[in-house]
């Protein structure tokens, strides 16, 4: 794809790509004028993400092993270049969670990851096997790194990394997606490369030098919050959690020149309980 412009990449939980579309989202794309979009949950067949989004987008898709769960997908507007989904040991499911693809921009290389973190359930089967996943992250983000010097991982993580992503954080510090040995595993993402972290459950780790580029963006504020529970008011009194992400090498971050969540104005309006995440790269 050129690059005389910048390449703007969205990420998005949509809770069912189907259930997506007939509420609105196929409006929304066609007017957020997106490069590269990478979904999660999308929870559907591949012939269904062709029958909507039609021949003009380039569609990498990787279900999960269990019909209707997850599945992680990467559309775009130029044709990947090379594509894989191995993650982790040989006996760990990761499918449809983690799809890697490299795209060329330019005389560049981008390599773009969608991923699909487990909920977790604090003492359960469940948040052994979220811990899992970060821990394959944590190993496969500096191969990416090594593979790329341009190179993002976006998706719903399925963890607020500090208080400020957190509406009702005090509430929660009991709850998967705010444990502390989870954000622990953001505390050693982003802190600096191969130095010691202090980490938020006490423990210390290695830095691995990625970027959180919403934190980064925003600044010292609460939110921008990416996620609302559909019970209550939850979305109307802004109740939410930063669940998604653009976490990138330290040499993509200092090309964004834009960075947003594409709140819906109403309830109403919403097609997925998540909001999309948008960034500008000027590659």
């Amino acid at each position: 794809m050129p690059s005389s412009s910048p390449v703007r990449i969205a990420s998005v939980n949509v809770n069912g790509v189907r259930a997506a579309f007939r509420k609105g989202m196929g409006e929304w794309l066609e007017a957020a004028n997106i490069d590269i979009l990478a979904m999660q949950e999308v929870r559907a067949a591949t012939s269904d993400l062709e029958n909507l989004l039609g021949p003009e987008w380039d569609i990498l898709h990787d279900p999960a092993t269990a019909k209707g769960r997850a599945g992680v997908a990467i559309v775009s507007r130029a044709k990947a270049h090379i594509h894989r989904v191995e993650f982790g040991a040989e006996d760990f499911d990761s499918a449809g969670r983690w799809l890697e693809a490299d795209y060329e921009v330019g005389d560049s290389i981008i390599t773009v990851v969608s991923t699909y973190v487990h909920s977790g359930e604090d003492n359960t089967p469940k948040q052994v096997e979220k811990y899992k996943f970060l821990d394959a992250m944590t190993a496969r983000l500096p191969e990416l790194a090594a593979h790329s010097p341009y190179a993002v991982v976006l998706g719903d993580l399925n963890v607020g990394h500090r208080e400020l992503d957190i509406k009702n954080w005090k509430g929660n510090r009991k709850n998967a997606g705010f444990l502390p040995k989870e954000r622990a595993y953001f505390d050693r993402f982003f802190g600096p490369r191969g130095e010691e972290v202090e980490c938020v459950d006490g423990t210390t780790g290695t830095g691995l030098g990625w970027v959180d580029v919403g934190r980064t963006w925003a600044g010292e504020v609460e939110g921008p919050y990416t996620w609302w529970s559909q019970r209550g008011r939850a979305f109307d009194t802004d109740t939410g959690w930063r669940l998604d992400y653009h976490v990138t090498t330290p040499e993509l971050a200092a090309t964004v020149s834009d960075y947003r969540v594409d709140r819906a104005e109403t309830h109403d309006q919403r097609w997925s309980d998540h909001a999309p995440v948008i960034v500008d790269y000027a590659i």
